[in-house]
């Protein structure tokens, strides 16, 4: 990585600006936020084709230790002792007081050995988090290394024609490989509801892997822009929006992250920082809830606009909106008392002062198509 004017360029900036990447400043980091092709069809094409993200901000941790499973079972409300070699699962970092201070990827690479991938805006606090409670534990940061991700329905073509034993990937699964005489690790999982992989890769060769994937006509590179559209139509959280410390993993509608072990009534129940109030609410329910919302009319719907019942009271906010390019229609996410999560509410949004017609939406508001085999 390199720093510019503050803001650090993965190895790929002159790659986004020879495409026609319109650069922005994004969690410390200048990144392509659209290309000449713009948001909509970057987000169809990654849809209908395969579309090549750069994903090198996000942050890549290695932990290992002889008891480095039963250690990070401490902070996470996952059975990680429960994962196969090259099985990988959705996490949270609770809190103590039963928040969210990160979502991440969490994936066994050996017996002792995890390899996290975590959000870009967190990952020094991660880091530091993770040397404060893990004391007998190598915990490496992997600053050399890039992170791409290959999505859409044809992936796989490109994937599977260049390291032909990923063909046996699932999603959630992952493998060491190479791509050409390039070392990657190869896991079949990505952040758009679509089919697809994410490659970490030394930055000495992510330039070389990139020529590799784009050198197939269809893949082309895709900006923030269209992969943020594509998280919200698949129902997908972005830290810091849609969760954060004040929200727990239930309030989150993400109940389905907890491992059955860690709850109540499981053989390992409890034992996270938070478990307490997180499991508090499994059982008793929670008062908030993260919903979907179709909204009435073309014009999209942003964050932080609030929600109002249908006598006026406000009762939420929303934490995610755009325009959805499948669905040709705006779609949101939001926060709203249990009592009004029902698929099929009626509420409004607040946009400049002026109503909008909103309706609880069942996530995901476009159908995932990851590969389950």
């Amino acid at each position: 990585m390199s720093e510019s004017s503050g803001n650090r360029k993965t190895q790929f900036y002159d790659y986004h600006l020879a495409a026609g990447g319109k650069m922005v400043p994004f969690a410390g980091y200048l990144m392509p936020v659209q290309y000449p092709l713009g948001i909509m069809q970057e987000h169809l094409h990654t849809r209908d084709h395969a579309g090549l993200f750069d994903v090198s901000h996000m942050g890549q941790v290695l932990v290992r230790g002889p008891n480095a499973a039963a250690e990070l079972e401490k902070l996470m409300p996952v059975d990680v002792e429960a994962l196969a070699i090259n099985q990988q699962s959705y996490a949270t970092f609770t809190s103590g007081d039963g928040g969210i201070l990160d979502d991440l990827i969490i994936t066994r690479w050996a017996q002792d050995t995890f390899f996290l991938v975590v959000n870009a805006g967190c990952k020094e606090q991660d880091v530091a988090h993770l040397k404060t409670h893990l004391l007998d534990c190598e915990i490496n940061y992997l600053d050399q290394q890039s992170l791409i991700a290959l999505q859409g329905l044809r992936a796989v073509e490109i994937i599977t024609e260049l390291a032909p034993e990923t063909v046996a990937l699932v999603f959630m699964q992952g493998c060491h490989t190479q791509i050409g005489d390039i070392e990657c690790y190869v896991t079949r999982s990505g952040y758009t509801g679509e089919d697809g992989f994410e490659i970490s890769v030394s930055d000495d060769h992510a330039l070389a892997l990139a020529d590799e994937l784009l050198a197939y006509d269809y893949c082309q590179w895709i900006g923030l822009g269209a992969r943020d559209s594509l998280r919200l139509e698949a129902g997908l959280c972005l830290y810091g929006h849609d969760m954060d410390e004040h929200t727990s993993p239930v309030e989150a509608s993400i109940s389905w992250s907890i491992s059955k072990s860690r709850r109540s009534d499981g053989e390992k129940a409890g034992g996270f920082l938070g478990a307490d109030t997180i499991l508090g609410h499994l059982a008793n329910g929670a008062t908030k809830k993260r919903v979907g919302f179709l909204v009435e009319g073309r014009a999209p719907v942003r964050e932080g606009a609030e929600i109002a019942d249908q006598q006026g009271n406000l009762v939420g906010v929303i934490t995610s909106g755009g325009f959805g390019p499948s669905l040709q229609a705006p779609v949101a996410m939001g926060y709203v008392p249990v009592g009004l999560s029902a698929v099929g509410t009626q509420l409004t949004a607040l946009v400049r002062g002026k109503p909008r017609s909103i309706t609880v939406a069942k996530m995901p508001l476009v159908p995932q198509r990851y590969y389950r085999g």
